[in-house]
């Protein structure tokens, strides 16, 4: 069992991100060597297993997870249940990957649970049977011994990529949800859609139930191939579940879903036809939660999520001008970035924010939001993995745009409000990262960026 010791916030962050960081790292080959999961069960096994404790679902894909994972455990509490979320990466604070309820690990919490991790992390890092343990390892422990301790019903756990050697995947989870899968991190996880697939099914574990969005064919055949494998029942947004958009403004969409089970009339305060699809896969995880003897009311699935939270999706973070923050960072993601923007804003003129990490698709993301901006501003972030400025800058000037290059997030911001007009629109995107940044500078927030 953990035994608690005497470590204030500061030190607990310090040691945590001493160790390797696969966030901030660029081209880590995807093999067992570098995600080795038995060291993650050694560390598990140490401190009393707490994965086990709550019942578990599972969220993989490329774009959406963070959100639907949000809308499950909105859910869950409004149906009367402890529900820890844990989701990443993180905007302004560390503590926000990690919730019960909607209230965050506060920093005594995260320094006491983290006293008492230190020495098991230190025994685990001295054998090295299986390698040493890396910052997501650390914290996806430190998530499983909070939400023990909070005694958590369920645990919502959003992998951090791909889901086979992913640190999340040491729990057996009640339900698999794959949003839509894309081509993203493909030097790690794969150059096809089915290789990525192959990563994401990972997750899938006999005796659970896979969600999964409506996917590309070579995804498709991925997953029901695996499900068939595993003997696990596989529902499918879109055929089985659906949902259909009523009404929406710049606060919130309603919606009905028709679920296997009921029918429901709902509305959320996230905006894109996405968040649709997103609502859908939640409605079909939370019944087979029912069906596995687990209460849920209509009224839970109503409240839930009208009050789902979820920072840096399509943000409204200013008005005249319009400033959106969204954290997509991939072709698909974009694609739905610029769809929205069509939707939702009538603008006089488009000004686009953006900073990339370097291995991600810019090409592919310069094409899919060049039709709807007027000006570009390329920019990069603190992050070790960021692109250069200008190497971003020339994808959008061969599609024929203006672009302006600034060293850094804050001078990228303060130039488009400097240019823009009241009736105008700017929109922050290409990275959580990018995001996480400009939200502090917008909100006057303060946070530990580690």
């Amino acid at each position: 069992m953990i035994k608690w010791g005497e470590m204030n916030y500061q030190e607990a962050i310090d040691f945590i991100f001493g160790h390797t960081n696969y966030e901030a790292v660029l081209r880590v080959s995807h093999i067992e060597a570098n995600y080795d999961l038995r060291r993650v069960f050694q560390l598990l096994e140490r401190v009393g297993n707490p994965h086990l404790k709550a019942k578990s679902l599972h969220i993989t894909g490329t774009n959406g997870k963070g959100s639907t994972s949000a809308m499950l455990a909105a859910v869950l509490a409004a149906a009367g249940y402890k529900a820890g979320l844990y989701t990443s990466p993180h905007l302004i604070s560390m503590r926000e990957r990690f919730s019960v309820n909607g209230r965050q690990i506060s920093e005594d919490e995260t320094a006491r649970i983290m006293s008492g991790l230190k020495p098991e992390i230190e025994v685990v890092n001295a054998e090295g049977a299986y390698g040493r343990l890396t910052v997501f390892e650390i914290l996806t422990v430190l998530a499983f011994a909070w939400f023990a301790e909070q005694k958590c019903d369920f645990q919502v756990l959003e992998v951090g990529m791909g889901g086979r050697f992913d640190a999340t995947n040491v729990i057996q989870p009640e339900v698999c949800l794959l949003t839509s899968i894309s081509l993203d991190h493909t030097e790690i996880l794969g150059d096809t859609i089915a290789k990525i697939a192959f990563e994401k099914c990972g997750i899938i574990k006999p005796g659970c139930v896979v969600v999964s969005h409506p996917q590309p064919t070579e995804a498709s055949q991925v997953i029901n191939e695996t499900c068939r494998a595993k003997k696990v029942k596989l529902i499918q947004t879109g055929r089985e579940v659906s949902s259909r958009g009523v009404s929406h403004n710049l606060h919130n969409q309603s919606m009905i879903v028709k679920g296997r089970l009921d029918d429901y009339t709902l509305t959320i305060p996230l905006l894109g036809q996405h968040q649709l699809d997103n609502a859908a896969a939640a409605v079909a995880a939370l019944e087979v939660l029912i069906e596995r003897g687990f209460p849920i009311s209509k009224g839970a699935m109503t409240e839930g999520l009208a009050k789902v939270e979820f920072a840096g999706r399509l943000q409204i973070a200013g008005e005249r001008p319009w400033i959106v923050l969204d954290g997509g960072h991939n072709p698909g993601a974009a694609k739905k970035l610029k769809e929205a923007l069509q939707e939702y804003f009538k603008p006089m003129r488009s000004i686009l924010v953006i900073g990339m990490s370097a291995d991600k698709d810019m090409a592919g993301v310069a094409a899919a939001l060049s039709p709807v901006f007027d000006q570009v501003i390329t920019t990069r972030s603190d992050n070790p993995r960021s692109a250069k400025p200008e190497m971003l800058a020339e994808l959008f000037k061969a599609q024929g745009k203006h672009v302006t290059t600034s060293e850094n997030i804050p001078q990228a911001l303060a130039q488009a409000r400097q240019t823009a007009e009241q009736n105008d629109l700017i929109c922050v995107t290409g990275s959580l990262f990018v995001v996480g940044e400009a939200l502090k500078i917008l909100t006057n927030q303060t946070g530990n960026q580690s």
